[in-house]
């Protein structure tokens, strides 16, 4: 990890760096970059470099599009699968605007704050994460297709885990990085893998998550195939979910909070049930999303259990004892920023009004649960919990949360008037998640 100018520099003399990929994000979560020659390193470090900002969807209008790119150089990676000679430096940056003030649009920013404010209450968390995605084969033009690249199941082996070296070198790739991955295995549905990470700071969590689905598209497309993070690529079989482990300790003793048995992590897991339908917008965001939940194991109804994976969120409990909270909702469409911040937000908000956990559900779908909330419905649904809700509107910017309801209500009347809807998702998400 690199901390002073002095350092970076360094580091990229020593490895032949000649270009510098500064990495930041819309607020949608899509990843945006300006590439600079190493040389312009230490002024950009100094002084931040300016970009049209009326040119991101959700940023700036045109008569006020500056914006700065503020390099944070503790994230400065070489990416492994660029030319070794005159490599690329990758680092993300926080954005800001040309005054120096922070721009409340940055997610990475929001969920900063959100940190440092479960800090004041003197608590921290970690986050670690369960990303799948699907592999498709390519046409003979090199377009992706819909057909899967192998036909396997849950923890199958080559050679019915056909994409067995895709998933290696993915997490080699990320080891060399500085980025763990804890294990992987092929998925439910045909051509579907998973890739679970260790826990980190929810910062660093979310910055893995996004080199990671960069990483993943690069290595697919090197080896002819087409990786998509899409919820639901395939009408009758499972979705890519984004689970969320979340550990909450306290921050002088590190005594571990999240536990049925304790108060204050009671609080905070009921403060995430309270507000989850509110926050579906962004776990959730696109119409594609509602055909993934309530199939296969994917939660239908707002409820937590110890282990059963059909509830919207589960208690697991590792080898030494210690207990996290598992978020099953979100997807590979949402921006993880978001996610964390709206997710430690709901904690907050769960302790400071003192709520109180519902009883753990332990039936599966197919029994039958009546007097039950259910998650959100369709994209439309989502958006209307997010237009009402004082929560969202209590730790979201004004102009954000309005310009990301705009957009997406906007996205399913394109939707609902499409003749095609399945043409319509594939072509506005597949590629491009």
């Amino acid at each position: 990890m690199l901390f002073s100018l002095d350092d970076i520099m360094e580091y990229a003399q020593e490895n032949d760096v000649k270009f510098i990929r500064l990495v930041f994000f819309d607020i949608f979560g899509s990843m945006k970059n300006i590439s600079i020659f190493a040389s312009e390193l230490p002024r950009a470090l100094k002084y931040g470099v300016t970009f049209d900002a009326s040119e991101i969807n959700g940023f700036m209008n045109v008569g006020e599009s500056d914006l700065m790119l503020r390099p944070d150089p503790t994230t400065a990676e070489i990416l492994p699968w660029r030319p070794q000679h005159a490599r690329v430096l990758r680092i993300f940056c926080d954005i800001c605007y040309p005054d120096g003030k922070t721009f409340e649009g940055d997610s990475r920013n929001i969920l900063k704050r959100a940190v440092d404010d479960l800090g004041e209450m003197g608590m921290y968390s970690e986050i670690g994460s369960e990303c799948k995605f699907y592999l498709f084969e390519l046409d003979e033009r090199g377009n992706p297709t819909k057909t899967p690249h192998d036909n396997g199941t849950y923890y199958d082996v080559a050679p019915v885990d056909r994409g067995e070296n895709v998933r290696r070198e993915i997490c080699l790739t990320l080891e060399e990085m500085g980025i763990q991955p804890q294990s992987s295995n092929h998925e439910d549905g045909p051509g579907q893998h998973q890739i679970i990470f260790m826990h980190g700071s929810p910062v660093e969590a979310a910055d893995h998550i996004m080199t990671f689905k960069n990483l993943v598209k690069t290595v697919a497309d090197t080896n002819g195939l087409f990786a998509s993070f899409m919820p639901k690529p395939l009408a009758d079989k499972s979705g890519n979910g984004m689970h969320v482990h979340l550990s909450l300790y306290e921050s002088k003793t590190g005594k571990s909070l999240i536990d049925p048995e304790c108060e204050i992590g009671r609080q905070f897991m009921a403060g995430i049930l309270c507000h989850i339908n509110e926050m579906s917008l962004f776990l959730c965001p696109t119409t594609n999303s509602y055909s993934r939940l309530g199939q296969f194991e994917a939660p239908k109804y707002v409820t937590w259990s110890h282990q059963n994976r059909q509830q919207l969120m589960r208690i697991p409990t590792n080898l030494e004892g210690e207990s996290r909270l598992e978020l099953r909702s979100p997807d590979g469409s949402s921006n993880p920023y978001l996610v964390a911040a709206l997710m430690i937000y709901a904690g907050i908000d769960g302790i400071k009004n003192k709520m109180q956990l519902s009883e753990p559900i332990n039936v599966t779908r197919k029994v039958g649960i009546e007097g039950l909330v259910s998650l959100p419905k369709n994209l439309d649904e989502a958006v209307t919990y997010a237009e009402n809700s004082d929560f969202l509107k209590s730790v979201l910017p004004k102009n954000i949360l309005a310009t990301y309801i705009a957009n997406k209500r906007s996205e399913y009347e394109c939707y609902l008037s499409a003749r095609d809807k399945e043409e319509y998702e594939r072509n506005l998400y597949f590629r491009s998640i």
